[in-house]
């Protein structure tokens, strides 16, 4: 169905489950319950939840109500809802590079988790020893090969889906995969909580823990919590912005954004119940990161009674939350290749095929026969670089770019903005947060992106860590430069 010419979505929870499904990443399941439970339990989830109202909810209301109001990709969105101001146009380059480096690593990894869910449906690894099936993951890494097919099984299947159109194919594919997602979660998750020893790792992960929160830091754990507020809802390139352009004027941003993200949220919680316990039950410490998924789990798998079921159920679920991110952002390249091209939907759909298969191979190449390029420095892999481009520098200043244009007079402006996005039923944006959108949310996205690049850089020789920085803060300041000229320059 289409709505003046554009499609839009059959139902409220196709948008919902889908957007939704876009900003449910790995992240969820292997790096927030490690750091939930390191910092404090409890103490970590109430900082965070005070982290995702005051960052995540006010940047993706933004996304999603600029795409709406434009019923456009990001490759359009700003001429059409700013027309006499033109600078803003220019970073529509920014999502769709953003989108393209996500997809030339991220479609690889969900590659990972076919594979293994094909290996644990098999039992093939289930009489491993601990250290044959850290080897496994190392073998699987070297074999270039086989990470050429499981990603091009991905490509190729993705866009499938999006050739289906919007409602029989990602809408009707994203509500099949996450209601069975859910499920798949429930079912884990009371599973791993009946294990013997579970609840030490309950204990762990929920309970507060004042000594281990004052161990950490306050400062550390309010940080920690800020940066995972901001990146778990994948805001900043546009692929939210997409999903707000299918949307329909019958409810406001407001709410549906805030739905969105207490199901993020929710999925964030549950996978901590699946793996904590679990890790606690067998004596394994939970890991962040590839290691836990791909090593740490699959032993602890191996020592459960029925853990070849556990195992496979938990490798369908990990497939269902990389893909149904990748069919989100495969739908946005698509619609910004239109829109930036002005070329048919046929057209965009194969040229990305092979683009995005393309763009994959450095990434795949870049731990086995490119392991030698380690241009982060020593240790580091291809999929380092695309990650630190994407993470550190497309989100947070995409993300920035959105909240500027959304609330400056010489962008969309915040009176339109707020029109918008309270339109339909539903409760209301805030309008008293307007200054705070427009200094201090500005400030904190830049603080974020400023100590992700100290972070990454602070090993680093002196020379070298300055001069990371410098690039930092010119990059910066080229954003802002172009966010705050003055309009009457660019009025035709």
């Amino acid at each position: 169905m289409k709505e003046n010419g554009r499609e839009h979505f059959a139902s409220r929870l196709g948008f919902i489950l889908v957007s939704a499904g876009c900003a449910v990443g790995l992240g969820n399941v292997w790096k927030f319950p490690y750091i939930c439970g390191n910092n404090g339990g409890a103490i970590f989830i109430i900082i965070y939840l005070i982290c995702l109202a005051a960052l995540g909810f006010p940047i993706l209301v933004c996304e999603f109500t600029i795409g709406r109001g434009s019923k456009a990709s990001i490759g359009r969105a700003f001429s059409i809802l700013s027309p006499k101001v033109k600078r803003w146009s220019r970073f529509r380059y920014f999502g769709f590079a953003g989108n393209y480096l996500l997809m030339a690593f991220y479609s690889m990894v969900a590659g990972w988790m076919i594979y293994y869910l094909v290996r644990m449906l098999s039992g093939s690894m289930s009489d491993m020893a601990p250290e044959a099936v850290a080897g496994e993951f190392e073998n699987l890494l070297a074999s270039p090969g086989i990470l050429i097919l499981f990603t091009m099984i991905v490509v190729v299947a993705c866009i499938g889906v999006c050739a289906l159109g919007l409602q029989k194919g990602v809408e009707k594919v994203s509500k099949i995969m996450m209601i069975a997602l859910i499920v798949l979660m429930v079912i884990m998750a009371i599973r791993s909580v009946t294990l013997h020893g579970s609840g030490e790792g309950l204990k762990f992960y929920l309970m507060p823990d004042l000594d281990r929160a004052m161990e950490r830091g306050f400062g550390n754990i309010i940080f920690d919590a800020m940066t995972h507020a901001f990146f778990t809802l994948s805001v900043g390139i546009g692929s939210m912005e997409i999903l707000g352009s299918f949307m329909t004027d019958d409810r406001t941003m407001t709410g549906e954004s805030t739905i969105v993200i207490c199901l993020d949220t929710l999925i964030a919680l549950m996978a901590g119940v699946i793996i904590i316990p679990a890790c606690f039950s067998y004596g394994i410490s939970p890991d962040a990161g590839p290691s836990l998924i791909f090593i740490t789990l699959p032993n602890v798998f191996n020592n459960m009674a029925g853990g070849r079921i556990f195992g496979t159920l938990f490798f369908i679920f990990m497939s269902f939350a990389a893909l149904s991110t990748v069919i989100a952002v495969y739908q946005n390249i698509i619609s910004i290749s239109e829109d930036l091209f002005g070329i048919s939907k046929k057209k965009s759909l194969i040229i990305n095929m092979f683009g995005i298969a393309a763009a994959s191979i450095p990434a795949i190449l870049g731990f086995n026969l490119l392991s030698n390029v380690n241009l982060l420095g020593e240790g580091s892999t291809i999929m380092d670089l695309e990650d630190f481009l994407v993470s550190y520098n497309l989100l947070p200043l995409g993300a920035l770019v959105f909240v500027l244009f959304a609330v400056r007079k010489n962008g969309w402006g915040f009176d339109n903005f707020i029109k918008e996005a309270d339109k339909g039923t539903g409760p209301r944006f805030p309008r008293k947060l307007g200054f705070y959108m427009s200094y201090i949310l500005p400030a904190i996205i830049l603080l974020i992106y400023f100590k992700g690049y100290y972070d990454m850089f602070k090993t680093k020789d002196t020379p070298v860590f300055i001069a990371w920085m410098i690039v930092a803060v010119a990059i910066a300041a080229f954003i802002m430069f172009i966010a705050h000229g003055k309009p009457k320059k660019e009025t035709a």
